[in-house]
């Protein structure tokens, strides 16, 4: 997702660091014409955007501490990665620490839309940080949404939570009914061609529930990372105190999945713990 991101970055005319914990891993942005660091504070320093992309909070958390002899007063930090409820208070403190203009802005969208600009971000920051994001959100998204001016609150991340939850549930449904067909006997493709332009039809289904079809399951949105949103998902429905069986069962499917070594696949790999039950 960071790569797709730089790019899409590189491609708007912006000049782009990159910095990441594996150095190798970054190397192919410089291709791209990003200028690829191998210490942190040099990728921030005197930059009007710091922009984090990574798995967790703590990994966030790590770079932008990593990167904090290089920060400066004034710059306005991105935060796209998702991280949950709880880490976004935290996150917002260090950037006030550090007197960065924090907008909490966790993206939707998978590897394709990073690479090609049309990710959907949801944001929360200050009014006044809005036009110097403007080319950054312009190269990266197809729709930005601003929910608020108070990054610290959460808003854009709790929203990012509810829509997750969507997005696992609909995975989960479509490997169900993937392998129901396919143990009734019946062209696994059979039961998305017919809900095909209905009510019950949606171009995520369809994409999730082709894939599992045909066996590929190349990563898009990782089943390692479906699995820690699963946990970020059920745990602000606990302490927010309300039930969320569904939830907590997909959560829990999803970390089988990776346990079971597909934690670098697609999320659809879900779909390869089904079994037949006889009796």
């Amino acid at each position: 997702m960071g790569a797709g991101m730089a790019r899409s970055l590189l491609r708007a005319g912006l000049e782009v660091r990159a910095w990441n914990r594996t150095i190798a891993r970054a190397q192919s942005l410089a291709e791209s014409g990003a200028r690829v660091e191998a210490d942190a504070a040099d990728a921030v320093r005197g930059a009007d955007v710091v922009l984090t992309m990574l798995a967790d909070a703590t990994a966030v958390r790590g770079a932008m501490d990593a990167a904090a002899p290089g920060l400066s007063a004034g710059q306005v930090w991105l935060q796209t990665s998702t991280v949950g409820i709880e880490p976004i208070g935290a996150l917002a403190e260090f950037a006030a620490k550090h007197g960065l203009r924090f907008v909490d802005s966790p993206v939707s969208g998978t590897r394709q839309p990073a690479e090609t600009g049309n990710l959907l971000v949801l944001a929360a920051g200050a009014a006044d940080v809005r036009e110097p994001l403007a080319p950054v959100l312009d190269a990266i998204s197809a729709k930005t949404i601003w929910l608020g001016d108070d990054g610290a609150h959460g808003t854009a991340t709790r929203l990012k939570l509810v829509i997750n939850s969507l997005v696992l549930a609909t995975t989960e449904a479509a490997a169900e009914a993937v392998s129901l067909s396919e143990a009734l006997g019946l062209d696994p493709t059979l039961f998305t061609r017919t809900i095909a332009g209905g009510l019950l039809d949606s171009a995520f289904l369809q994409m999730k529930a082709g894939a599992m079809a045909k066996g590929d399951f190349t990563a898009n949105f990782s089943a390692e990372m479906a699995a820690k949103d699963g946990r970020l998902i059920v745990q602000a429905g606990q302490d927010a105190g309300v039930d969320l069986p569904m939830a907590a069962a997909i959560a829990e499917r999803m970390a089988r999945t990776v346990e079971a070594g597909h934690g670098d696949k697609d999320m659809a790999a879900t779909y390869l713990l089904a079994r037949r039950v006889d009796g």
